[in-house]
């Protein structure tokens, strides 16, 4: 294998897959999020409960849109790049990237198309039956994500017939502790994610003095209560998994910890194994992306402990510049935390994509030099177009505040002609429709 080809291609799917996870980092904290503020709402019916749903909801329509381009780009990679890991193990990652796909494309797509275009049309209750659905097929969705890197992470429930890995055990896969420790490490981190992007949109209103002083100050309490527990128990599924890479992965245990000794002895070990080679992760990578996740934990903490504090005081709330300051900094935190994390648990099972049982180098497809070079220079530049693009739209739509126009915006048409008597009464009722969804009664909230 042209080691020029596998290192351009493990490049490729480190910014494409690193890049959207990103986008799903603030998609699944966020629609949690939308989803309890809309039960508020649909419960209070208080019209400044419904402004926050559709001011918060806008946003997350527009990270879940551009993150779902992001996801389809990406699927390219797995027939262009890495044919060898498709080939070894597709009949067990098949399954559940097919699950995968039909749960995020078809049931959450539909039922957040019915939220999207069902606001004054649908029941209160289905609407917020809607969102609610939406958020659960999107932790599905990312569980069986999960499911797929767990294998490739501490592959369970497996055979080997003619060289192929084939699924022996269904239940063991499921329950594969890599798996399972990462989804309740990723979910609390999404919350963290959203709860540190609210807390710093709404301290950018309130530094600048914003005519929603209200809305706002609401919206920040509501983002650090959020954040505080989340960064708790993401720290407690990273503490656990810690613990077990000593018997999962115990080179990558003793790469981040600076082990040479022990590294020495692994390396002896898996060469007498499995042949010759080097087991060896890179220690920059491993070590930074730990580093960083670590860091960038420490800094959160403390912003999330004093945060709570701050918070409980009104004044302090609407008024403490600074603070408005720190938290808009602050912003890029549990981004740069999910990022660290990602690069430390997937650059330390290197040499292997599939630990003990598949090398990189053996996964990469058969393609030269000048090919790897073109597709990585258009997935960089279309991800990067696309990171841009939904900067662009967040900012400005952030920027805005809750506006009476988008998202839930009632813009069903209005009646000019005058009444039967010549007057204008009635007039604001709108025309006669067949259509059963204007029947059913409006939300209140």
């Amino acid at each position: 294998m042209n080691q020029d080809v596998l290192d351009l291609a493990r490049l490729q799917f480190a910014l494409t897959a690193g890049g959207h996870f990103l986008f799903v980092a603030l998609t699944l904290g966020l629609v949690t999020v939308v989803a309890a503020l809309q039960t508020r709402a649909t419960i209070s019916g208080k019209p400044q409960d419904a402004r926050m749903v559709r001011f918060w909801g806008q946003l997350y329509v527009i990270n879940y849109a551009v993150g779902i381009v992001t996801g389809l780009v990406m699927e390219f990679q797995f027939g262009m790049a890495w044919s060898g890991l498709t080939h070894e193990a597709g009949n067990i990652l098949g399954a559940s990237l097919a699950v995968e796909t039909i749960v995020a494309f078809f049931v959450e797509s539909t039922f957040l198309g019915l939220w999207v275009f069902g606001w004054h049309r649908l029941n209160r209750w289905a609407h917020l039956a809607a969102i609610w659905i939406v958020a659960l097929t999107a932790y599905l969705s990312a569980y069986w994500i999960l499911v797929s890197n767990g294998f490739l992470n501490h592959p369970v429930g497996y055979s080997s017939e003619n060289g192929e890995l084939v699924l022996d055990d269904p239940v063991a896969v499921l329950t594969n502790p890599s798996a399972l420790l990462a989804f309740g490490h990723v979910l609390s981190g999404a919350l963290l994610t959203a709860g540190f992007f609210m807390a710093g949109v709404s301290a950018y209103h309130l530094f600048r003095r914003s005519a929603e002083w209200e809305f706002f100050g609401r919206s920040l309490r509501i983002g650090v209560f959020v954040s505080a527990p989340a960064l708790m128990t993401a720290a407690v599924f990273g503490g656990i998994q810690f613990s077990t890479l000593t018997t999962f992965q115990p080179m990558k245990s003793a790469v981040f910890s600076g082990k040479a000794a022990e590294i020495a002895r692994l390396q002896a070990e898996l060469s007498a194994r499995f042949g010759p080679g080097d087991y060896v992760p890179s220690e920059a990578w491993t070590r930074g992306g730990g580093l960083v996740m670590l860091i960038s934990f420490g800094l959160m903490m403390y912003l999330c402990f004093a945060g709570v504090i701050l918070a409980c005081f009104k004044k302090v709330v609407f008024r403490f510049r600074l603070w408005h300051l720190v938290l808009m900094a602050a912003v890029p935190l549990p981004y740069l935390a999910m990022i660290g994390g990602w690069v430390f648990r997937e650059s330390g099972r290197q040499p292997w994509v599939v630990y003990g049982l598949l090398k990189t180098e053996d996964a990469v497809s058969d393609l030269s030099p000048g090919t790897m070079r073109l597709s990585l220079t258009v997935f960089a530049t279309v991800f990067a177009l696309l990171a841009l693009l939904n900067a662009w739209l967040l900012a400005r739509h952030a920027r805005r505040g809750p506006v009476e126009s988008g998202l839930g915006h009632d813009e069903r048409p209005v009646r000019d002609d005058p009444g039967p008597d010549g007057s204008d009464e009635g007039a604001s009722e709108g025309p006669p429709s067949s259509d059963p969804a204007d029947a059913l009664p409006a939300p209140r909230y």
